[in-house]
């Protein structure tokens, strides 16, 4: 594994610069976190890293053989399915105990065959979360993953989103600086 290099990175839509010369380096095997305000392009250069967009400078160094599992601001959960069935989309080999016992290790206990189209915001997105820790990336891009969570639950969720994703890369993206502290996150301000 390898650190993630980010050099004179630029992108524009419709000639409006969202990013303009973005040089940032994350380090291997540890958390991130990346902070700027609303409208900095912060999504965007998720959404690069991910291989959804293409820069119009700059290069990204560090991704060429590595397996992304994203957490995007939407759940993108499959609505007609159960919570359980959500997580197999990554992972086939998970097995219904397991399924269970991460549901219930981020506060789900209850909710493993119910259909996530009936499931609150906060236990939704939960669940979009854990389907990327348990998937077998190991470089987690999350965009504001902890959206929506009450600060007991957020404190839980933080909690053992790190115990999993111990020695993967993680870049993490929120407007919380509490965030980035509860993770132990290096903060990263994109300018």
């Amino acid at each position: 594994m390898q650190d993630i290099a980010i050099e004179h990175l630029s992108k524009a839509y419709d000639g409006k610069p969202v990013l303009r010369d973005v040089c940032l380096r994350f380090p291997a095997g540890r958390v991130s976190c990346l902070m700027a305000p609303s409208g900095a392009g912060k999504t965007t250069l998720l959404r690069i890293l991910m291989g959804l967009e293409v820069p119009d400078s700059g290069t990204v160094r560090g991704l060429e053989n590595a397996k992304i599992a994203p957490v995007f601001q939407e759940d993108r959960l499959l609505e007609a399915l159960d919570a359980a069935a959500n997580l197999r989309l990554v992972n086939p080999a998970l097995r219904s105990r397991e399924a269970q016992d991460a549901l219930a290790a981020f506060g789900l206990a209850d909710i493993a065959g119910q259909p996530v189209a009936l499931l609150s915001g906060g236990m939704r997105r939960r669940v979009a979360l854990l389907r990327a820790l348990l998937s077998d990336g190991d470089v987690l891009l999350m965009d504001e993953p902890f959206n929506g969570l009450d600060d007991a639950t957020r404190a839980l969720v933080i909690r053992e989103t790190l115990r999993r994703i111990a020695g993967r890369t993680a870049i993490l993206v929120t407007h919380d600086p509490e965030e980035a502290v509860l993770a132990g996150a290096a903060i990263l301000a994109l300018n």
